[in-house]
């Protein structure tokens, strides 16, 4: 994937940035729960009861509010450079990490680090510690 910087506009990313920390502050407020993605699509595979319904109107609203963007400006262009079996492995990695970590980007690099929990600042600089160390790898010392 990469960045086209001549059509990036930083403050499009500050109000989804802005929109991110509402979510996540009003998930904690009203539900008490922490919007780390991970966590909300494993507790749908045992959920608790009374568990489901929220969980399922969060991805839904992840899946649908591209589509609303797109009735206001048209989506970014992407191109994405690696094949789809690269891309199915690389999740299967992300999904294990997750598991081990106990947690992904959403749940312990934006709501935990919120919350100054040492534990996601440890988490959230060791998986980006270990993304740029494999772009690095990858894009320099293999290509």
């Amino acid at each position: 994937m990469t960045v086209n910087w001549a059509d990036f506009t930083p403050w499009t990313a500050l109000g989804g940035g802005l929109l991110i920390g509402l979510a996540a502050a009003l998930l904690v407020l009203f539900n008490g729960r922490i919007a780390g993605i991970s966590g909300i699509v494993g507790g749908l595979l045992r959920p608790a009861p009374g568990e489901r319904g929220w969980r399922i109107a969060f991805l839904a609203g992840l899946i649908v509010a591209p589509l609303v963007y797109m009735l206001a400006a048209p989506l970014p262009a992407m191109h994405i450079d690696a094949g789809t079996g690269t891309l199915i492995a690389a999740g299967l990695i992300v999904g294990i990490g997750t598991r081990y970590g106990a947690g992904c980007t959403s749940g312990h690099g934006v709501c935990g680090l919120a919350r100054a929990s040492a534990r996601s600042l440890a988490a959230t600089l060791a998986f980006m510690g270990a993304g740029f160390a494999t772009v690095f790898i990858i894009r320099h010392l293999l290509a």
